[in-house]
């Protein structure tokens, strides 16, 4: 069973990144293998967090996009270089498939063997050669072993199937002989005085204890078996090995992280219907086909603290999503199928999650508390954010206990980890906490930084002012907002790109607006900032 990657919005703050961690941690105990992920890195105050109460950082998820190995296609299909066109037929056959991937010993990708490379080869193949082992021989002989000293056998075929006189002074014996015989006994005593390859006695035939003698003093091996000359001329080419057909070492294949758009418009302009797939080390897994790419397994993910397309993973229209927890404003993400979404006015997607946890009586372990504890008090900056409800304060609380710790000394020290920007450049610090929004074509940033010395950032105004107007010429945004909420002063110094002037002074009822406009009691970006930028817009 595949996992379910549950994560937050891809600039990852405290409440998204353990969010995603205790859901993870709750569904798992109910019987759904989850697994936490993140989008981008971590910050300094949920790096803090989880080193606090010994929690492993998630791993970075890159996309959710549809890859080869979340289709169905036939996995550990393949067949050893060394096995016989016989075996290989009857496999595909069973199979129903026309190709099928050839590999080594060590499971190494050689080649591919289609239905029709077979057929030429019993059409026109060389049908006096044969290279191939003495077991394949028996097997598709359905022989019996006499004497048995190499494994591989390599020669010329021949059938006695001339007077035994004409035979012994026409026919030259070599060491690379394969002859097959009836009870012809002068013929088998000259073959095993010769030293042949192999000897094959067709017809169950009689073979004199002398002639076994001289076969094993010459190591001469034999086989018996009950076909007749006719069809064991016939049926022994189909012993060969099959990697004596693989020619073509430009043979196409696909990794199977490789993404299923770039399969599918690959395999329109070669025109095959049978590709190998193969891992990172060219260790072969299977066999995709053109009929089967419609059966696709998409990636499954449950997304917390965001429900915005353009906030989330790449490629999550190749996903399905499976559920939604959020306490932010409902965007327009639509699903295919109906899902369970879980919207509510806290001010923590954390304090949802605890509601989770009371529901399905699951104990929450102090770790995991620990862990919530922080994104509640991060996200309501120790509710004296706006969005802070009597609910936050009474879950943080019992989080609290169970964790272990004094909200006030812990978030303290939370707080003041993450809002340091020592050794970090304008340009991440405006994208530490960057939020994209999409409203009727335009796109949106709305940066916010949080901490407790603001002059840190206004000293250097100018310079954050001119770096918002030459990331929005970069990004593709239409309108780039910087908010740096001072936690002492309690509110928001608001910069902006020049071009978004006109729309952040309508936002705040003003005919002009100053960059560094101090914004009083503003703490949430969610509550506050957001929906006056967005009435304007709309």
């Amino acid at each position: 069973m595949k996992d379910v990657y549950i994560f937050g919005h891809k600039k990852p703050d405290t409440d998204t990144v353990t969010s995603a961690i205790a859901l993870s941690y709750l569904k798992n105990k109910v019987g759904i293998k989850a697994k936490p992920m993140i989008l981008g890195h971590i910050n300094k105050e949920t790096e803090f967090a989880l080193k606090y109460f010994n929690i492993e950082v998630p791993e970075y998820l890159e996309d959710v996009k549809l890859q080869i190995k979340d289709l169905n296609y036939y996995k550990d299909c393949f067949i050893k270089e060394t096995d016989s066109l016989n075996k290989t037929y009857k496999y595909m056959s069973n199979k129903n498939i026309t190709g099928v991937p050839i590999v080594d010993d060590n499971n190494k990708f050689k080649g591919l063997l289609t239905s029709k490379m077979i057929g030429s080869e019993l059409i026109n193949g060389d049908f006096t050669k044969l290279n191939t082992s003495y077991n394949n021989i028996l097997d598709v002989l359905k022989g019996e072993e006499v004497l048995k000293f190499t494994e591989e056998i390599d020669g010329r075929i021949v059938a006695a199937a001339y007077r035994s006189t004409t035979i012994l002074n026409t026919l030259d014996f070599k060491s690379d002989t394969i002859m097959i015989v009836g009870d012809r006994h002068s013929i088998i005593e000259a073959a095993v005085n010769s030293g042949i390859k192999l000897l094959i006695i067709v017809g169950n035939g009689e073979i004199k204890e002398e002639h076994i003698q001289i076969a094993k003093q010459n190591k001469v091996n034999i086989i018996r078996t009950y076909y007749d000359t006719f069809h064991t001329a016939k049926l022994i080419g189909l012993s060969n090995y099959v990697k004596n057909l693989l020619t073509d070492t430009r043979t196409i294949s696909f990794n199977e992280n490789d993404y299923y758009d770039d399969f599918k418009e690959k395999s329109i302009k070669l025109g095959h219907n049978n590709y190998p797939v193969v891992d990172d080390n060219n260790n072969c897994l299977g066999l995709i086909r053109i009929t089967d790419i419609n059966k696709k397994n998409k990636k499954q993910v449950i997304l917390v603290d965001h429900n915005e397309a353009s906030q989330s993973v790449e490629g999550l229209d190749e996903a399905e999503i499976l559920e939604i927890i959020d306490h932010h404003n409902i965007s327009s993400l639509t699903t295919n199928m109906p899902i369970n979404f879980r919207n509510m006015t806290v001010g923590s997607t954390n304090t949802i999650i605890y509601s989770i946890f009371n529901e399905n009586n699951i104990t929450i372990p102090n770790d995991i508390a620990g862990i919530m504890l922080s994104g509640i008090l991060s996200d309501t900056l120790k509710f004296t954010s706006p969005t802070t409800t009597e609910y936050d304060k009474y879950v943080a609380t019992i989080l609290a206990d169970i964790a272990g710790v004094n909200i006030d000394t812990y978030s303290d020290k939370m707080f003041k980890a993450g809002t340091n920007l020592k050794g970090k450049s304008i340009e991440e610090i405006i994208q530490g906490d960057m939020k994209l929004y999409e409203v009727d074509n335009k796109r949106i940033s709305i940066s916010q930084v949080i901490t407790l010395n603001a002059d840190e950032i206004l000293e250097k105004k100018e310079e954050y002012i001119k770096k918002l107007n030459e990331m929005k010429n970069s990004s593709y945004v239409d309108i780039m907002i910087l908010c740096v909420t001072d936690i002492i002063k309690d509110g928001s110094y608001i910069f902006f790109n020049e071009a978004s002037r006109a729309i952040v002074a309508e936002a705040f009822g003003f005919e002009t607006i100053e960059e560094g406009y101090f914004y009083s009691k503003c703490l949430s970006r969610k509550k506050q900032l957001v929906p006056l930028i967005m009435n304007v817009i709309r």
